[in-house]
Parts: C-alpha cells; structure tokens; sequence
C-alpha cells in the first residue's frame, strides 16, 4: 500500500471474533499495525503480530471494574485525562455497568489513535457515538442481516442509520447487491463503498477429485433456522421431488429440533427424506461437503454466503436461489440459480442436475473452483481493503 503503515483497529464487539476477521486481522497485522478491541473477560488463541485490548466482560463485573481502572488510569497518565477518570471512578461506585463500558472504548480509542476504525455490523454504530467522528476515520462493514433486512423491517433502525451513515468515513460491501442495499439507506456523490469479497484459505478447502453422484441424490444445507434461509421453499421443493420419483435425502445442518421445519416435514410425509442436524464444527461441515452431491442454498435474502463460496472450493456442486451475491458468483457455469420462494422451480433444477452427466458436473467444479480462488484470495482481500482504507483517509485529508 505505496509503503504506508496504517494503525488499524477493528471492533466487532467480541474478541473472539469471526473467521473473517481473524483472516483479515492476520493478514493486515502482515504490514500494518492491527488491535482487535471487543468486550471479553479471556481469549484462548490470539493471532500472531495482532495486539488484543479487552475492554472488560459483559458478563462479569468485576473483570469489567478491574480493566475499567486500568483503562483509566492509562488514560489519565498517558492522556492526562481526569475529568475522565473523575466519570469512571463515579460510574465504579455506582456500579454503573454500561457506563463503565462507555468509558473503556472512548479511553481505548483516545490511546489507541487508531488511522482506520474497522466496526464490523451496524449494531455497534452505538458505540461510535461517543467518540470525535471528526477525528476517528471509521469504516462499516455491509454484510447480512443487520444491513439488508432489518432497517426495511424495523422503521426505527432505518432512520437511526440514515443519522450514522452519513458520518461513517467509508463502507465495506460483501457484495454488488450489499452495496445496493446500502444506497437505499444513505447514498451521496462522495460516499465511499468499496466490493471487498470474504478471502478464504483455499489450502484448507481441498478439492474434491472423486466425486460421484449417490443413486439417492444427497442434498445439503447449512445454516441456522431462521425464515431468511427458506428452508421452508427447501423442504417444500423436496415435497415436489418426491413427487417426480427422484431418490434423494436431504440434510439441514444446524436446525435439529426446530418444530416449525419438524411440524413441516410430518405434513408433506418426509420423515424418511429430509433430517434436521446439530450445529457442527467448521471441519465436520467440510467433511459432509465432501460426502455430499449437492448444495442448496434456499435463502430469501443474503449478502455473500460462506457456505457457497466453501462448496464451490471443495468441488460440491451448488443449487441456489437468487439472494446477494449469489447469482454473479455462479455465473458462467459455476452453479444453478433459482428464483427465491419458487420450491417447483428450484425441484425442477435438482431434478435436471440428478440427470446430468459427470462430464457436465466435472466441469462446472471445475470453473466454481477457480473462480473462486479468484474472486476470493486472501491476498485479494486484504489489498482491496488497503484500497479502500487509503481512500477514505485521502477523502478526509
């Protein structure tokens, strides 16, 4: 990044955070210095070159009063910040717990000084309030449900970030559709949104080279059972399935006991096709990945999902409904679109995908897998962000 070392901080309220910040931290901390700033009282694995400050427990307070003292007292020392440390010290024997949160992240960032703050989901845009926006350049990342499904639900949520976006300094999009989700609720000829795709480590998703589709056709999805997953379309596309005498067994993993899609299962008579599974680990979702003939995404609305990206690394041929990113990641081959809501439509594709020959499904693998590997590189990730943290310090400056 034209040799300048920028000092990042990337808040997503935990310090235990998500795989997609834990690759981005590493591989930013490669050249730039990089603290990851969140509420948690321990933390087993640290990332190598990447400084950790907790901010105190959410869930234990006398961890919280005892980094709350710290926290002060370096910041009244370093900062000669009393009247700060007279509030903290009036929050502590008030016991006062949000407060003393408060105090922490504002005291955090005032030492820290950070060039970038990266906050992760719009829910933490509270946060940001109590700090100088003139003089903190902070940066929101765009992805799932908090950016393109509950500010057009939730009436309050919309107009509270029509207040914060504006002061943001720039944003980070998951994806095309994100990014278009965004504009609905703030957009201006000087906002900077910049597309800055998931980067996985493709040496971990090996590809799968003796694949063979099952005489029952094995059919996969992952997620939480939430309604914005559709599995709901899923299960009633596997009602239609069993209706045109296609063999098949499908599993949702991480919705075991989940009695809407149990109750759902018993009215269209799947007990024997469709099986409800636990939440798993990442390396046992693989595993299944590998096992499996299909994946199928019924989602309504998504930013870019993990989960399709990972299949079509690993060589699992993916089914999925037009939701975010989707459709552009599966062009050219690399996969099947249906449309959102449609189960005969999206029953209609498995049934043309269980006649196809290995020759077609080897070389839709094929193309998945590279373009992937493309669009998807660590190493693209984290120049892109470089871009995009540059810009929004050149846009200030």
């Amino acid at each position: 990044m034209m040799g300048k070392k920028l000092n990042i901080v990337i808040f997503d309220g935990s310090l235990k955070t998500t795989p997609f910040i834990n690759r981005l931290a590493a591989g930013l901390a490669e050249r730039h210095k990089v603290t990851i700033l969140g509420f948690s009282h321990s933390l087993k694995y640290r990332l190598p070159k990447v400084n950790y400050v907790s901010l105190g427990s959410s869930t234990k307070l006398l961890h919280l009063m005892g980094r709350s003292v710290s926290i002060g007292l370096k910041h009244l020392f370093l900062k000669g910040a009393m009247k700060s440390w007279v509030q903290t010290k009036l929050h502590l024997l008030m016991f006062r717990k949000h407060q003393l949160k408060v105090q922490n992240f504002k005291a955090s960032i005032a030492l820290l000084e950070p060039d970038i703050l990266h906050l992760q989901w719009p829910s933490l845009l509270p946060w940001v309030e109590h700090i100088p926006l003139d003089k903190t350049r902070v940066v929101l990342s765009q992805r799932g449900y908090q950016n393109n499904v509950r500010p057009f639900l939730d009436a309050s949520n919309f107009t509270y970030l029509q207040k914060m976006y504006p002061k943001m300094a720039g944003f980070h999009s998951v994806s095309k559709e994100m990014s278009k989700a965004g504009d609905l609720i703030y957009t201006s000829a000087n906002k900077i949104d910049q597309v800055v795709y998931s980067g996985f480590n493709f040496e971990q998703l090996q590809f799968r080279k003796d694949y063979n589709k099952h005489a029952s056709l094995r059919l996969l999805s992952i997620g939480r059972p939430h309604w914005i997953k559709g599995y709901y379309y899923a299960i009633e596309s596997c009602r239609v399935l069993k209706e045109l005498n296609v063999p098949f067994q499908y599993t949702i993993v991480g919705a075991e006991n989940n009695e809407e899609l149990q109750y759902l299962i018993h009215e269209n008579g799947l007990e024997n096709e469709v099986f409800l599974g636990p939440k798993i680990a990442q390396k046992e979702v693989y595993k299944l990945m590998q096992e499996n003939d299909l994946l199928l995404c019924s989602s309504i609305k998504e930013g870019l999902p993990n989960v399709v990206v990972e299949a079509m690394a690993l060589g699992l041929p993916v089914i999925s409904t037009d939701c975010g990113g989707v459709a552009n990641l599966l062009a050219d081959g690399c996969g099947a679109i249906v449309p959102s809501r449609d189960p005969k439509g999206m029953a209609t594709s498995i049934e043309a995908f269980s006649k196809s020959s290995v020759e077609v499904i080897e070389t839709q693998r094929l193309k998945a897998r590279a373009k992937v590997e493309e669009q998807h590189s660590v190493q693209k990730m984290i120049s892109d962000m470089e871009a995009l943290y540059l810009k929004c310090m050149e846009s200030v400056s």
